[in-house]
């Protein structure tokens, strides 16, 4: 099953610190943008294969002034009706880490709350 992304918005599952990203995609291109929360901005460019897993490239600035960039792999799984992408994630650099992630579709009108 595939999956468009154009116009999909997501935040950390649970809602997480406000942090949303919007979602754009032509072809098997995808990219967005994000912030909120700690973030001041980012950005993620990558592609999406025909199962709807996304292989992204990041960078983003925090609050703080940090620059970030890591890449990631976004599986998406659908939890009673809502889309959720499985985020295995590496951050590269000085704070170099790895970890798994949950994002969770939201509607425009949940992004205000």
């Amino acid at each position: 099953m595939s999956i468009h992304y154009d116009g999909r918005r997501f935040r950390a599952l649970g809602g997480g610190d406000g942090t949303y990203a919007e979602y754009r995609q032509h072809g098997d291109l995808v990219w967005a943008e994000f912030e909120g929360g700690h973030v001041r901005r980012g950005t993620v460019t990558g592609t999406c294969d025909a199962a709807g897993v996304l292989r992204l490239a990041y960078t983003m600035v925090l609050e703080s002034g940090e620059v970030i960039a890591g890449n990631s792999v976004n599986t998406p799984q659908w939890h009673g009706g809502t889309l959720v992408l499985r985020e295995v994630w590496e951050r590269h650099g000085e704070h170099a880490a790895t970890g798994v992630s949950y994002l969770e579709e939201v509607a425009l009108e949940s992004r205000a709350s």
